[in-house]
């Protein structure tokens, strides 16, 4: 019993974290970027600063033999920061090109593309009871997000590349953890540098085609200095956090449940920032909620009748190599060996 309760308490522990940081980067970044805050509008920008304190950590954490570093091909490395980058980028330029509520859609459409690239790429089938938790879950947060809705072609095509993007970047977490044998914290310093140098150098230019502003320009207050560095660091567990949860569920599990999140940033944008909170909103999040229930409780019965099925598997095999050593055994007692059905002593 012990040994079956430390994994889920880890796993607890590891959405936990996920949550409760990216939670927190939210309310940091909102009081960092809104205007009546510190305006500072350099999305992309600060989003290399957050790999770069990611990748220090990894560094430390290597150099102090806290962690060991495995062999990753450096090629590979470049093309899935390079996917990761494009995903930061479509997201921003979604975000700006088109409305709140298409935004919001957008997001919601990973789930379905994570489910399809899942069953291309790695032929993983989902039970009835997964795909209607899922449907539960998206039309819950739908109902919560999505006001508005105004498409044009420049922003539709962004947000298809962010959603391609993240998608393949999700499910390619899960795919190196598994190829190379490496852990998630492992790999996410392998990866942060890469990340870090490239967007620290496009950044700048990303955001000032964003909303016109130089970051030469911008002041950097006590106020504004301080909620950067937490928003770092709050970064460096939100990306442990996000390559933790991959590595030990799915790409699919960790959107799914990861709209948790969005309704707790919809609860305390109520409590903290007076957001309003209407009866659609707290309907919908009552459906999305239900929905992450009913989700978790089809992949453990699924977890469960596939132990079962294996658990059936060893037995039948377990049986037939008994019957064959009782063959060979009966076979090998043979004449002279056996006199009027005895065997000789």
């Amino acid at each position: 019993m012990d040994l079956e309760k430390k994994p889920m308490v880890s796993n607890v522990g590891a959405w936990a974290m996920n949550v409760v940081s990216s939670v927190g980067i939210i309310m940091a970044n909102k009081q960092l970027m809104s205007p009546n805050g510190y305006a500072f509008s350099f999305a992309t920008t600060l989003t290399g600063f957050h790999f770069t304190v990611t990748a220090l950590v990894g560094f430390v954490s290597n150099a102090t033999g806290y962690s060991m570093s495995k062999h990753v091909p450096l090629w590979e490395l470049l093309w899935f920061s390079i996917v990761a980058n494009m995903s930061i980028t479509g997201m921003n330029l979604s975000l700006m090109l088109n409305s709140v509520g298409f935004y919001q859609i957008a997001k919601l459409s990973m789930i379905p593309v994570v489910c399809l690239m899942e069953w291309i790429l790695h032929s993983k089938n989902y039970t009835m009871k997964i795909i209607m938790a899922v449907v539960v879950v998206a039309f819950g947060v739908g109902i919560c997000t999505v006001t508005d809705v105004e498409v044009n072609l420049k922003g539709f095509t962004c947000a298809c590349v962010a959603v391609f993007c993240t998608s393949l970047q999700q499910i390619t977490i899960g795919s190196f953890q598994k190829k190379y044998n490496i852990g998630s914290f492992e790999l996410l310093s392998k990866t942060a540098p890469i990340q870090a140098a490239s967007l620290l150098l496009f950044g700048p230019f990303a955001d000032y085609y964003l909303n016109g502003r130089s970051l030469l320009k911008y002041h950097f207050s006590a106020g504004a200095t301080f909620f950067i560095l937490l928003s770092c660091s709050l970064a460096v567990f939100c990306n442990m956090s996000q390559y933790l949860c991959i590595g030990r569920f799915s790409a699919t599990s960790f959107q799914v449940l990861g709209h948790m999140k969005t309704v707790c940033v919809l609860i305390l944008g109520w409590i903290l920032f007076d957001s309003a909170l209407t009866v659609k909103n707290i309907l919908g999040m009552l459906l999305a909620v239900l929905g992450m229930i009913v989700y978790s409780w089809a992949v453990e019965s699924e977890k469960q009748q596939a132990k079962l099925a294996s658990y059936i598997r060893d037995d039948n095999k377990s049986d037939g190599e008994d019957v064959k050593l009782l063959k060979e055994k009966v076979n090998g007692a043979t004449s002279p060996d056996l006199e009027f059905g005895q065997l000789k002593s």
